[in-house]
């Protein structure tokens, strides 16, 4: 049978895609910012010292990727001990956690600087849970990298990675100045996710793995000829 995209939601101006005869997988082209959470020096009190932003872990009294005293998003942000791996820098979060590890610890949480990962709005994700893979294509030069989905974010933006996966993809890697506005095409593969902490090179094996026995780049390009590949 031949394959026929359907059209599942437009999130910005990003169409994401599924396939009538194979719903294995969907996909669709955005750009990349740039996620700093997860990494032990993605946040500091003092500005310009951390990898991000402090505005884009939140503000006080509304503190959604940084761990707090009391739990909850209204709560004063923790600051990492002597012994943590980064002393002075907050702790900051993912979604995706390893529960066997306290929440006060920065290890816990998937290290945007170490682990290529990938981000999907919080209410679109289309049957992927955390921990699910994916493998992301820069379209600009050919470089195809599999991640983890790690972190959900708004509901209205798609299109975010680690910094480590803007490495491998030779994307500007910068929370702050890097990324790109589009030419990133992203396929998910929904009930993929085999459990966390996995190591890179093990989410890389397992993403390209899923990918070629989805078709790979021959009928990703098929899928999407409007693409300048």
């Amino acid at each position: 049978m031949a394959d026929v995209k359907t059209l599942l939601a437009r999130i910005a101006y990003s169409d994401i895609y599924t396939l009538e005869n194979d719903r294995s997988a969907y996909f669709f082209e955005a750009g990349m910012a740039i996620d700093a959470d997860g990494a032990p020096h993605a946040y500091h009190p003092q500005s310009g010292q951390g990898l991000d932003y402090l505005g884009n872990a939140g503000k006080p009294g509304d503190w959604w990727a940084l761990v707090t005293d009391d739990g909850t998003r209204a709560g004063k942000p923790l600051i990492q001990k002597q012994g943590d791996p980064a002393p002075g820098f907050y702790i900051s979060t993912t979604t995706l956690q390893d529960k066997t590890r306290a929440v006060q610890d920065p290890l816990r949480y998937v290290d945007a600087e170490h682990i290529p990962f990938f981000v999907l709005p919080g209410k679109f994700k289309f049957g992927a849970r955390l921990g699910d893979l994916s493998v992301a294509i820069n379209t600009r030069n050919g470089l195809v990298y599999g991640c983890i989905h790690a972190d959900n974010g708004p509901s209205a933006k798609i299109g975010e990675g680690s910094m480590a996966l803007a490495k491998k993809l030779d994307i500007p890697s910068s929370p702050k100045h890097g990324g790109v506005a589009h030419g990133i095409v992203y396929v998910v593969f929904p009930g993929s996710g085999t459990g966390w902490p996995l190591a890179p090179e093990v989410i890389e094996q397992h993403a390209k793995e899923k990918f070629t026995q989805w078709g790979g780049l021959s009928r990703l390009k098929a899928l999407l000829p409007e693409i300048a590949w």
